[in-house]
């Protein structure tokens, strides 16, 4: 932007657009299976990662009507974003969890390329990009309904099946 618009405020511009994308509601959806995939986690057991800035992501989740998790690493927040594995590593960190214990859904190809350089498991899915695109994952699906999640003991362990 500055090379193209030197004479505009660059950081002012940036919020601007910012603030417009989130307030654009047109084809915006929520992904059929989220949340019911959500209520089978329990609470502080997941985050949401996202290129996006933490304004973007937390206006989408509200206009979903999805909760905001205790957990939301943004493009604010990391100095590299994926393929670099620094925001799923942070994610980690902040729910307290080992990376190897985590479980990355993504709908980008650098989705699992960052969660496989981080030790985390990935599932694709192919609501953006198709199944060949996502063929670093570890599984790949084509909607979320078709991920399960149940807890396997007391102790609070998740297991996580894909149908």
């Amino acid at each position: 932007m500055r090379k193209l618009a030197p004479h505009l405020d660059a950081e002012a511009e940036v919020v601007r657009l910012e603030k417009r994308e989130a307030d654009d509601h047109e084809g915006v959806a929520v992904m059929p299976g989220a949340a019911e995939l959500l209520k089978a986690i329990p609470d502080g057991r997941w985050c949401v990662v996202t290129s996006g800035t933490r304004y973007l992501a937390t206006s989408r989740l509200k206009l979903a009507n999805l909760p905001i998790p205790q957990v939301l690493v943004s493009a604010d927040d990391v100095s590299k974003g994926k393929p670099d594995p620094e925001p799923y590593l942070m994610g980690a960190k902040l729910l307290g969890v080992n990376p190897s214990q985590c479980l990355v859904i993504e709908d980008a190809p650098g989705g699992p390329r960052a969660a496989h350089a981080g030790g985390m498991k990935a599932i694709g899915i192919t609501s953006t990009y198709p199944a060949s695109a996502l063929h670093q994952a570890d599984a790949v699906v084509k909607r979320l309904a078709q991920i399960r999640v149940k807890s396997s003991d007391g102790a609070g362990s998740l297991t996580v099946s894909v149908e």
